[in-house]
């Protein structure tokens, strides 16, 4: 039986890899249906391959700081109850894919950082900030889609309270060994399709008004939500875990 594969298996090995130039025997990508984008007025769709962690349904997948996340649940999303704490997911993961979607208050209160604040902690360390930034100024690593405390975003990509806006994030967790840092955190940010960071590496864990060096921790952790007294929603969060391609 004749081989009918495409490609070659007369050509050199590519440098670094197993497999050769066009070889005919190296696996084919794994197929995933695309989702859509999220628009002002509507929620995106997930990839096939997705884990969905919020789908406007229901809660079970989030705790708060003493058991059930106690945020309010309505119409498809979620919004911050004022002083019942960060909620964060039941499950844990570390290098990823992640979409989520927020919304700002349409009632503007407020100014710089006491409008609309809230945070998406990877990992439950490392924020990334959600804030009001549509005309409202504030220090530049605090601003929306800063790595907080440590890098601005590369634009402010904000669209008007109220209307719904999306991260697109591409996580590459620190790696730790024998208790020491081997692999500082990477973090690649889109906001509304707009790049904000490119594999920008963190220097540590973000604080506000201080610096901190990494600490040890396990490869996986969850995400984290941060309840900074605005009402701010979210909707539609699902991630992937990213692996590489001959695993």
């Amino acid at each position: 039986m004749a081989d009918d594969k495409p490609g070659y298996d007369d050509t050199p090995i590519i440098p670094g890899q197993t497999w050769k130039v066009h070889d005919k025997n190296r696996p084919q990508a794994r197929i995933v249906t695309p989702g859509t984008a999220c628009t002002p007025e509507k929620p995106g769709s997930a990839p096939s391959d997705a884990i969905v962690l919020f789908d406007g349904k229901d809660l079970t997948n989030w705790r708060g700081r003493d058991g059930a996340a106690k945020w309010k649940l309505e119409n498809g999303y979620m919004e911050v109850v004022p002083s019942t704490g960060d909620i964060q997911t039941v499950q844990e993961f570390g290098d990823c894919q992640l979409h989520l979607e927020w919304a700002e208050p349409a009632v503007v209160k407020g100014e710089s950082q006491g409008r609309g604040n809230s945070g998406v902690f990877l990992m439950g360390t490392y924020e990334i900030q959600v804030l009001d930034c549509y005309q409202n100024p504030t220090y530049a690593d605090g601003s929306t889609g800063g790595i907080y405390g440590q890098w601005p975003p590369l634009v402010n990509a904000c669209r008007k309270p109220g209307e719904w806006q999306a991260y697109d994030i591409i996580w590459l967790a620190p790696r730790f060994e024998n208790g020491k840092l081997i692999r500082p955190a990477h973090v690649t940010v889109l906001q509304n399709g707009v790049l904000l960071h490119h594999h920008k590496m963190l220097i540590g864990p973000t604080c506000h008004r201080t610096v901190e060096p990494y600490k040890p921790h396990p490869p996986v952790g969850p995400l984290k939500l941060q309840d900074h007294g605005d009402l701010v929603r979210f909707r539609y969060i699902w991630y992937r875990p990213l692996r590489d391609y001959d695993e």
